[in-house]
């Protein structure tokens, strides 16, 4: 399967992927790279920005997406 297929097919189960979870849950590094592929490809995924603390205890901004 392809990595959008899988983010699609993860996306459309109802959970919601970062950056942070996109390696862990499905083997993905350019997570920014195959959501936009997938929005050029008509699909309606919404981002949301979110504020978490880095490991040095910085607070950082990441994008939440979700269908």
């Amino acid at each position: 399967m392809s990595q959008k297929k899988r983010l699609l097919s993860y996306l459309k189960s109802g959970k919601k992927l970062t950056r942070l979870n996109a390696w862990d849950e499905l083997g993905i590094i350019e997570t920014p790279a195959r959501i936009c592929e997938l929005r050029a490809d008509g699909h309606k995924i919404q981002s949301e920005l979110k504020t978490v603390m880095n490991r040095y205890g910085d607070a950082v901004t990441i994008a939440e997406w979700s269908i």
